[in-house]
């Protein structure tokens, strides 16, 4: 039987049970991680154009690098890299920019 998209999908999902709570956060810390970068290069285009005070740009500075560094316990405490986290879209290519 030649394999179709389903098939190799479902090749690819872990159904064994222990798995499940590692699998969940893996999805969940990728969609915040799609986010913080979203959050990042808004902040930056944000500074480019000179929107932003001193103050304000302090606190979005500290609230990304708490963001990141809490993304980073997170991956360890689930025992995954920031790397994992990239999907795989096929043609499109990854779902995270490698280098920002």
């Amino acid at each position: 039987m030649p394999e179709t998209p389903a098939n190799a999908l479902a090749a690819h999902m872990r159904t064994d049970p222990d798995t499940v709570e590692r699998d969940l956060m893996k999805l969940v810390l990728t969609i915040v991680e799609l986010l913080r970068q979203l959050m990042e290069r808004t902040a930056i285009h944000r500074v480019d154009q000179g929107d932003l005070d001193d103050d304000q740009e302090e606190r979005i500075g500290m609230t990304l690098m708490i963001l990141q560094e809490r993304m980073e316990e997170l991956c360890e405490r689930y025992n995954l890299t920031m790397d994992e986290l990239n999907l795989d879209l096929g043609p499109l290519g990854s779902l995270l920019p490698r280098d920002l």
